[in-house]
């Protein structure tokens, strides 16, 4: 007696292509292929790609299709080249694995066996994201994958102030690779070199060469600055110099900064396979949420298939106690009636204006909240820090608005304050790093976004205080708090503070925020669940004493 069949599979070029299936295999098969529209019927296509052909062989046990001899051998041939992948990719992550012999660092600076492993793992995929936590070295994996390999010259975009942290901090120092920092964003004949560090800020105009294929390899330091693809121009040039390179890695410990769908504009640069075009893309995970946006419905199942399938690596490391406190504190009430009657006419206008004026008006409000909402307590926030700065702790204020820098500065000009914000030059940055380690001064207010990747903080600081809000904080935040909990710290815990204020837009940011942080959850650690926030406000209360104390002798 002749199997029963349930339509045909033929592999036509580069997809799998399924026609004459029954009605009730094509509702199984459209459950098991979320991409697969609804409302598709009678021929439906899917990518040739290795995870493919073992889900269709999967299915093909349940639903036998017809299939020439010749498509039959591809597919069992591709399943067969998906197990080996996944059996070596699983080798390699063992404790007993041995890495290749490779050159390019100096003697005693060679990479740790987990990096190394990071590194294999990219060769080994061609295209990785590692999400390694904060202070785990993603930078020397980075530069393992690149010391002697066959990999060079090899392209490193980075932020603006990383530059020289890169050539100084670690690749002169650990290995015998040079590098040449790109000057402006108009090509020029480049010296030779190993390494070429470019900026997101000026990759842009050097569009054509990338084109070229010149750079072997690229690696996207802080890699979330992608997050907005093709929308933004710095991201249309790195998918020239991705789509031209053998070999692309991202790093970035939070690469979701907002919703877990910027993973798709990342991924696009990283390995467009493996979450297809974006319509597949947002039919297969995600679902609208407001403003149009697209959000992840179950950020654990994308997490745990983007470590299934290989391209996202990331691990955790046992750090010290983070100390959380937040305040409430007081704010200037005579600012807050000043703002209250632009801000009830903004409101209005996005109640009741046209589309187009009530969108800009909605943004006008969003800024303007903001803005006054740290007004208004800059004056409390900067008595919260001089509580600190009076006993010779160093702290990093955090913060978004200049006017309320200014403030702050204002407040504590005493304790002789530096910058490290989006306004200063990554020379006036370097600066006030070095003078805060060398102990020249004890404040260093810093930019909320600007102190992903930064090192070196946490030699002799390891007090945070989050003076504003933005939308952003579930992600802000813990790079912020990594650049002092990493290794070379000596405190026993890290003590961060969150002065907020029952008025304005930090109500709204707390609540926005804990969606974005389970998002975040959900891709970087599926499965984690989220522990007690650990708050101990005993020696906080000792400062705020001794400080009262003080100005009533």
């Amino acid at each position: 007696m002749t199997a029963p069949t349930y339509g045909k599979l033929a592999l036509q070029g580069n997809r799998w292509v399924l026609s004459d299936i029954p009605p009730h295999v094509a509702i199984r098969l459209k459950n098991m292929f979320p991409r697969i529209p609804k409302t598709q019927t009678k021929v439906f296509d899917l990518p040739a790609t290795l995870e493919m052909a073992a889900d269709l062989l999967w299915m093909q046990q349940r639903f036998p299709f017809v299939m020439s001899a010749q498509d039959r051998q591809a597919l069992e041939a591709t399943k067969l080249l998906f197990d080996d992948d996944r059996a070596a990719s699983e080798a390699i992550m063992l404790p007993d694995w041995q890495p290749p012999a490779r050159h390019g660092f100096r003697p005693g600076k060679e990479a740790y066996h987990y990096q190394k492993q990071a590194s294999e793992m990219w060769h080994r995929r061609k295209g990785l994201l590692l999400g390694d936590d904060v202070g785990l070295g993603k930078t020397i994996a980075a530069l393992d994958g690149l010391a002697g390999s066959q990999y060079l010259p090899a392209a490193i975009v980075v932020q603006a102030h990383l530059p020289s942290q890169w050539v100084n901090e670690f690749i002169k120092p650990f290995t015998y690779m040079n590098a040449h920092v790109i000057q402006g964003t108009k090509p020029y004949s480049l010296p030779p070199a190993n390494l070429y560090i470019f900026r997101y800020s000026n990759i842009a105009g050097w569009t054509d060469i990338f084109a070229t294929g010149m750079f072997k390899a690229v690696v996207f330091d802080e890699i979330q600055e992608l997050r907005r693809g093709t929308e933004a121009e710095k991201g249309k040039a790195a998918l020239v110099l991705a789509q031209n390179a053998a070999l692309r890695l991202g790093l970035s410990a939070s690469p979701v900064y907002n919703l877990g769908s910027e993973m798709w504009n990342i991924l696009s640069v990283i390995d467009p396979e493996v979450l297809g075009p974006w319509e597949d893309f947002v039919r297969e995970w995600c679902v609208m949420a407001s403003g149009g946006k697209w959000r992840v419905e179950d950020p654990d199942a994308l997490g745990s298939y983007l470590r299934e399938s290989g391209v996202f690596l990331r691990r955790l490391r046992q750090g010290r106690p983070i100390n959380r406190i937040p305040i409430e504190v007081d704010f200037d009430e005579e600012i807050a009636d000043n703002a209250a009657e632009l801000a009830k006419k903004l409101a209005i206008k996005v109640m009741n204006g046209s589309f187009v004026e009530a969108g800009l008006a909605a943004r006008e409000l969003d800024a303007f909240a903001r803005l006054q909402t740290g007004l208004a307590k800059a004056k409390s926030v900067a008595i919260l820090a001089q509580m600190y700065l009076e006993k010779g702790i160093p702290i990093i204020l955090a913060g978004w608005h200049r006017d309320v820098y200014s403030q702050w500065i204002e407040q504590l000009k005493k304790f002789n304050p530096m910058l490290y914000t989006g306004s200063e030059s990554a020379r006036q940055k370097d600066r006030t790093k070095n003078a805060f380690i060398n102990g020249d001064t004890n404040l260093m207010i810093i930019s909320l976004r600007s102190g992903a990747g930064l090192d070196g903080l946490q030699k002799r600081c390891s007090t945070l205080i989050v003076g504003e809000m933005d939308w952003s904080n579930a992600v802000v935040d813990p790079q912020l708090i990594g650049r002092i909990d990493r290794p070379g710290q000596k405190a026993d815990e890290i003590t961060v503070v969150f002065p907020y204020v029952n008025y304005g837009s930090d109500p709204v940011l707390m609540s926005v925020n804990a969606i974005k942080k389970d998002q975040q959850r959900g891709i970087n650690d599926p499965g984690a669940v989220l522990g007690p926030v650990y708050t101990d406000e005993s020696r906080i209360k000792l400062l705020a004493q001794q400080f009262l104390q003080k100005r009533s002798a």
